[in-house]
């Protein structure tokens, strides 16, 4: 039986009203007490997500697909941090703006509200269930949760945990609500729910990202593509350029900020790929270089045109020499994706260039991309990575997901 969104929608947006009005105090309240629930039910929410790896491998789920669904004892207790790390943060509710004075004697007040009922489609990630609703609840707003039917097990124990700890807290429940159909239909009937749902927020691959952004009606932050570059200057400290580059290709290369793509500096290309090629076998990163580069490795595949701005979300890395910072900002101009781009180079002139230049949500000078990040950052947690420019860029934490009125005080004015 297919779900009333509609009727999901108006249970939202009754407990978003509600939630709106929620002083600080009991947020975060609601806010520790489902971190602690989500490690005192730590063992059902585990048996669950093997479940979802059976399944997923059954459905022959890439290794990073599987390494983004899996969950252990350390992944939970770093959601439950994260929520006690968002009930530590300030609020980002009533915090006025501006104030003035207009020559008429009105006082316009410009303060911070909640947007209202957000929506999140998202991929084969559990975390982002915890992520999304703890964000969500500290700012003011409800949220309306759709997983994909690979994590469908996971998200639900998640899920229920966290509704039961709210509604324990004294919060209606509904302002946290997951959508159990996984079906495409579903999905595409979220996006065009206006009237139940005030913003939509995708966090996936490409394909769910230009989906959402193709076919949604409702307001839409276009989130997390990733295509990230790391430039390694003729001036780079070389064993930081390989400690950088090696992390960021590898300690986590399902994610949206890891590096896709290293561009050398013809002058040092012989050397660094050298020191980067023996550090990288360690994880059987497979290289594919252009003309200038394979002949520098030992084992490198040739790269095609295709290679050129693909997110491989695995243990793969593309490499190009470059003749300076200006061939390499062409690259990266052409092919990024707007997410996370890095230089590493000792000379400051160099490096304030490339800054000014590149036109990315996050600018990296001497160090991995995977740091943007919410965490990272001081947010706390985020519901995703925004790549464009109009309300909200980089990390969506607690203030991104807010909005603003003007407040208008007078004493009789008439116009």
């Amino acid at each position: 039986m297919k779900e009333d969104l509609m009727a999901l929608a108006s249970r939202a947006k009754a407990a978003a009203r509600a939630l709106a009005l929620t002083d600080t105090e009991q947020k975060n309240a609601a806010l520790t007490a489902a971190a602690d629930a989500l490690t005192g039910t730590a063992e059902t929410i585990l048996a669950e997500n093997v479940k979802d790896l059976e399944a997923g491998r059954a459905a022959g789920l890439t290794t990073s697909l599987l390494d983004r669904l899996a969950l252990s004892e350390e992944r939970i207790a770093s959601m439950a941090d994260g929520l006690r790390q968002v009930a530590a943060l300030p609020d980002p509710v009533g915090l006025v703006l501006e104030e003035l004075d207009r020559p008429n004697g009105l006082h316009l007040t410009k303060r911070t509200t909640p947007i209202g009922v957000i929506a999140v489609i998202y991929e084969a990630r559990p975390n982002v269930t915890a992520d999304s609703a703890a964000l969500c609840l500290k700012s003011g707003n409800a949220v309306i949760l759709r997983g994909g039917k690979e994590a469908i097990r996971s998200n639900r124990a998640i899920a229920e945990t966290l509704r039961s700890a709210v509604a324990g807290a004294g919060l209606n429940p509904d302002c946290i609500q997951l959508i159990g159909d996984t079906d495409r239909e579903t999905a595409t009937a979220l996006m065009k729910l206006n009237g139940g749902v005030d913003l939509l927020i995708p966090r996936g691959g490409a394909g769910l990202i230009h989906s959402v952004v193709q076919n949604a009606t409702v307001p839409v932050i276009e989130t997390g593509a990733g295509t990230c570059h790391t430039y390694v200057d003729k001036d780079a400290d070389l064993a930081m350029a390989v400690e950088i580059v090696y992390n960021a290709k590898t300690s986590r290369p399902s994610v949206c900020n890891a590096c896709e793509c290293v561009l050398v500096h013809r002058d040092i290309a012989k050397e660094f790929l050298s020191m980067a090629e023996r550090r990288l076998a360690e994880k059987q990163v497979e290289l594919r270089a252009d003309e200038t580069c394979r002949p520098l490795l030992s084992h490198a595949v040739p790269a095609t045109q295709e290679d050129w701005g693909k997110e491989y979300n695995d243990f793969i890395l593309a490499v190009r020499a470059v003749a300076d910072v200006d061939e390499a900002i062409g690259h990266i101009t052409q092919y990024g994706t707007g997410h996370s781009e890095c230089i590493v180079t000792e000379n400051q002139g160099t490096a304030e260039y490339f800054l000014r230049r590149i036109d990315a949500a996050a600018v990296y000078v001497n160090a991995s991309t995977r740091f943007t990040d919410g965490c990272e950052f001081g947010l706390g947690a985020e519901i995703g990575i925004s790549t464009q420019k109009l309300h909200a860029r980089g990390p969506l934490g607690l203030r991104e997901l807010t909005s603003y009125k003007y407040e208008i005080r007078g004493k009789g004015q008439v116009r």
